[in-house]
């Protein structure tokens, strides 16, 4: 199977999902305006997504959560498509959490674009091929005789056109046609899709309007601020709220035993004042004993001292075995060793987390910056003995989330405080100690890579052993080593394995799960092996490409087909090289300091020159970056586009030079620390070197 046609698959799966319950109740069919009234003076709402408004406007509801990504643009920007109207006309709201109607909803795994491309494609066109139908009745006339332009219904043949507006009361009541009925419009003759389009909260964050999680202000509310442990896991023994309590604005303080997410539950106090200043001081007025419980052993010191001793001894867990790889380096003219390691990274969001939740009547009502609201809605409904359906979750636009909010921890603590305040509206707010404390790290790891060369110089065998954090053997989140792994999955001979570590430290995906500590570690390592063959790293890459052919990706059990990995094209991983190659005019004998890296994550293929200078200060700066990229499809918004990859170049440069490294020392988060400076030549590639390779 190609990796177009696997796509096509997991739209299907969308679909199928979105779908399941039947036409009507996918759709939501709505009939909005009031009975007496004149179609183009009401709004009718035609489906769950589409509202055309007495105006003529249209109204079009973004299902998934905005984090920066572009979605609130890019899926209503589908849906304007096909419905065909102009986009100055489109105004856009944000939906609230209820997969029910809207299916899946979620800002991860970079999975917004495949997994709602037709879906919403069809819900655009759906609620057309309502209004033709509408038309087609009111005129007597055959649909196959109507067209559609910027919001109108068009009879050539008798000259009469209406504006959807006043066809929308009777559409509303049309039934929802069929999937395989529907039209769609030929790619050539799209007017929105392919176009550059600003997002619709621009005006709004540029004018410092309230639009996020922490902007939310609801009459009578009061505010929460936290107490947890230094030690990440440590059960609170004890406390004296009483100098808190006598501070003028503070209301209460709240016990929160064991919450949060499943495999990280906490201990803690909340503060609740008439502020969020008062709160956060009052923090300083606690007096709390806490029971480390042992956790305090864990360090930076003694992962590195585990890493080490597992290094000499075999992987725990096979990964991936081809071939006889102990021979093929046994026998190589040349073997290439190294060490790798990289730390635990913090999310650093710009906004801190936070919720406001009201619980009243037995109901609660939360608005939530939630990159997965509805695993949030069950968390919290598991946790408070709650329906799901007695809790409605408003989604906030999300002030960075780089995968930290597919956690939901606050939302839980934000509930439970909430439930002790009944009738109230409590707003929580981390400050930016606990965010750092609290926060699901990007795992840290430790590579030990061999690579076995033949007389030529060519690659003959891979082998990586990796050593990372989880519980119970099995690795945390974005702690993987997937089975695929580039270059394992082309060569005949190569082995991956895999070692866990034991830890408090709870982890968290970050930007393109695992792929950017694993694009580090392995880009770095052949990186040194080209350097050892004389060659430089995009040419050693396109020789381990090879000829252009299409590679499955082992199935992972009990994984939902559109979160499987997805094939791999040696043909378009190469076409990204070779552009990076000419767009960089890179040549035979490139300059100091300018590095290369490759990497195919989340469907697409991309590759990265970057010229690097070290100052008399030691700080690296990047004069220059080019990138190329492939995913495979049509880019709904080419602004965005753009913007996500100076965006992820910046973030890239920024954990490298500066860094969010987050030392360990006694089970702490030491939060206050920054990572020195790098100065080496490969800077994009390497962050910390454990041990000078060695050629045998």
């Amino acid at each position: 199977m190609s990796d177009q046609a696997l796509l096509a698959g997991n739209r299907r799966f969308a679909l199928k999902a979105m779908l399941a319950a039947g036409g009507a109740a996918a759709f939501d069919i709505e009939f909005a305006a009031a009975q007496g009234k004149r179609a183009a003076t009401a709004a009718s709402k035609l489906t769950a997504y589409v509202q055309i408004n007495a105006d003529n406007s249209v109204t079009i509801t973004s299902k998934n959560p905005e984090i920066g990504q572009g979605v609130k643009a890019m899926l209503p920007m589908l849906i304007a498509e096909e419905l065909d109207v102009a986009w100055s006309a489109v105004r856009v709201e944000q939906a609230v959490a209820d997969q029910a109607k809207f299916g899946e909803q979620f800002a991860g795994g970079s999975m917004s674009t495949p997994m709602n491309w037709m879906p919403m494609l069809q819900a655009g066109a759906t609620a057309r091929a309502m209004i033709v139908t509408a038309a087609a009745k009111q005129w007597a006339a055959p649909v196959a005789e109507l067209s559609t332009a910027n919001g109108e219904v068009i009879h050539a043949a008798s000259g009469r056109r209406a504006p959807y507006a006043a066809l929308a009361q009777a559409a509303a009541k049309e039934p929802v046609p069929a999937v395989e009925t529907l039209k769609l419009k030929d790619p050539a003759k799209f007017s929105i899709i392919g176009r550059p389009v600003p997002g619709p909260d621009t005006p709004a964050i540029v004018a410092g309007k309230p639009l996020f999680g922490i902007d939310t202000q609801l009459p009578g509310m009061v505010h929460a601020a936290l107490l947890t442990a230094p030690v990440r896991g440590a059960v609170l023994r004890s406390h004296d709220a009483s100098k808190a309590l006598a501070l003028p604005g503070v209301r209460k303080v709240v016990v929160l035993r064991q919450l949060g997410e499943e495999d990280g539950p906490v201990d803690g106090l909340a503060i609740i004042a008439d502020s969020w200043w008062t709160a956060n001081e009052a923090r300083k007025s606690l007096s709390v004993q806490w029971d480390n419980q042992g956790r305090e052993k864990h360090s930076d010191a003694s992962f590195a001292a585990a890493a080490k001793a597992a290094f000499a001894g075999k992987p725990a867990a096979a990964v991936h075995a081809a071939g006889d790889t102990s021979a093929a380096l046994t026998g190589a003219a040349k073997v290439v060793k190294a060490q790798y390691g990289y730390p635990f990274i913090a999310h650093a969001t710009l906004e801190p987390q936070n919720c406001t939740a009201l619980f009243k009547d037995g109901k609660l009502e939360i608005w939530a910056p939630s990159q997965m609201p509805d695993e949030g809605l069950k968390l919290v409904a598991k946790t408070l003995g709650l329906a799901t359906s007695a809790i409605t979750i408003n989604l906030t636009r999300i002030g960075g989330g780089f995968g930290r909010r597919l956690q939901n921890d606050y939302m839980v603590f934000a509930a439970a405080i909430a439930r002790d305040m009944p009738g109230t509206p409590v707003k929580l707010i981390y400050d930016r100690e606990e965010d750092f404390k609290l926060d699901f790290f990007r795992a840290g790891g430790f590579h030990q890579f061999e690579a076995g060369l033949d007389a030529a110089g060519k690659m003959v065998a891979f082998r990586d052993h990796l050593v990372t954090f989880g519980a119970g053997g099995k690795p945390g989140r974005g702690a993987e080593l997937p089975a695929d792994l580039f270059p394992a999955n082309v060569l005949a001979n190569a082995d991956l394995g895999m070692t866990v570590l034991e830890s408090n430290i709870p982890l968290g995906w970050l930007r393109a799960p695992a792929s950017n500590t694993l694009a580090f570690s392995t880009q770095g390592f052949l990186d040194e092996v080209a350097s050892a063959t004389g060659k430089t790293l995009p040419v050693l890459l396109l020789e381990l490409l090879g000829d252009a052919r299409v590679i499955m990706a082992p199935k992972i059990p009990g994984v939902p087909d559109y979160f499987q990995p997805p094939p791999f094209n040696t043909g378009r991983a190469a076409g990204v090289v070779r552009e990076a190659m000419k767009i960089a005019q890179w040549g035979d004998n490139p300059a100091k300091g300018r590095g290369f890296g490759f990497y195919f994550s989340h469907l697409g293929y991309f590759a990265v020159v970057a010229d690097c200078t070290t100052g008399a200060d030691g700080m690296i700066r990047v004069s220059k970056i080019w990138v190329a990229g492939d995913i495979g499809s049509t880019v709904i918004n080419p602004l965005n586009a753009e913007q996500q990859i100076r965006g992820s170049m910046i973030d890239g440069m920024g954990h490298v030079i500066s860094g969010l490294k987050v030392p360990i020392t006694g089970g702490q988060v030491q939060v206050a620390t920054r990572r020195p400076a790098l100065a080496n030549r490969r800077c994009l590639l390497r962050l910390q070197r454990l041990q000078t390779p060695s050629a045998a």
